[in-house]
């Protein structure tokens, strides 16, 4: 079975029905980023909720369906704007940034790019500096290029190595001085929008496999939590090398985020089988009358 590693998905917002597809898929492992939630919080606690849901209960859920969850723990750029209420939340974020899973500082960087954000952006670059961890990059939506260029400029003003920084949500106008500068060149394939799987072939064909990342960020709006696996098919349709698809939706992913200490491949190769009469503070993924899935030796899918 070919596998594939989903490095930027948002599956708090997605059904116990994409979890069955993805595995069906090839995926074996995802990060969840913390990210907003459509609308401001405003509170700390709120916060501090969120984030012990991607160290507890999400990753106990993507088990129940055979796949291994990470996460990437920061405070995103749109709310970093509303400043009182960031400064209680730079509190918080050491005390999840060591949880077990947790495989980079993230998502962070720049939306509008104002001064609120880029105080922000520099005290979580020295967090994840003094905690060893990847950074992972979102790169504005307006202004692109210059928000990308700025976001590795103060990376390095702060002292952290390129291949310690992945740089998402780059297109055809980014990847190229990105790449120059030695990051990853991590990219979300969103449906009509940001970056479709067949601009992501000709990136591929253009540039080749090294530091390239392919991911879904999928989330609560249109979007395919697919897209890995997807992407993966029409580049092997496109006459793309074996080795190249299994690194830009596999290897780099994995190579890239192994840096925390925190992701290993024996995390999914020797994973426990899956045993759906387990709960999480006396909570299942199942209802009432539904019959548990429960593996064996015999049950179980070799990749």
């Amino acid at each position: 079975m070919e596998m594939f590693i989903d490095p930027h998905i948002h599956v708090t917002s997605r059904t116990t029905d994409d979890y069955e597809a993805m595995r069906k898929a090839g995926i074996v492992a995802i990060i969840e980023p913390a990210f907003w939630l459509g609308q401001p919080r405003t509170e700390a606690a709120s916060f501090k909720d969120y984030f012990s849901s991607l160290v507890g209960w999400e990753r106990f859920r993507a088990k129940q369906f055979g796949i291994v969850h990470y996460c990437t723990i920061g405070l995103n750029s749109k709310e970093a704007n509303n400043e009182p209420l960031a400064e209680q939340v730079m509190e918080l974020l050491p005390l999840y940034a060591g949880k077990q899973g947790v495989v980079a500082i993230g998502e962070i960087g720049y939306d509008d790019q104002t001064a609120a954000e880029d105080k922000f952006y520099r005290l979580q670059l020295d967090l994840a500096k003094e905690m060893d961890l990847p950074v992972m990059i979102h790169t504005p939506h307006r202004d692109k290029k210059k928000g990308t260029t700025k976001s590795m400029d103060v990376s390095e003003e702060h002292g952290l190595a390129p291949n310690m920084v992945i740089v998402d949500h780059n297109n055809e106008e980014t990847v190229k001085e990105v790449l120059d500068r030695g990051y990853w060149a991590a990219f979300t394939i969103y449906p009509h929008t940001k970056m479709g799987s067949e601009r992501m072939v000709e990136i591929v064909k253009q540039y080749g496999p090294e530091r390239i990342i392919v991911d879904s960020a999928a989330d609560w709006g249109i979007s395919d939590p697919l897209a890995v696996p997807k992407t993966a098919a029409l580049m092997r349709k496109m006459g793309i090398p074996e080795e190249h698809i299994r690194m830009t939706c596999y290897q780099n992913a994995l190579t890239a985020y192994s840096q925390s200490g925190q992701m290993d491949e024996l995390d999914w190769l020797n994973a426990e089988p899956i045993d759906q009469t387990k709960k999480m503070s006396g909570n299942s993924v199942l209802r009432g009358g539904q019959v548990p899935r429960v593996e064996g030796p015999s049950d179980r899918v070799e990749n």
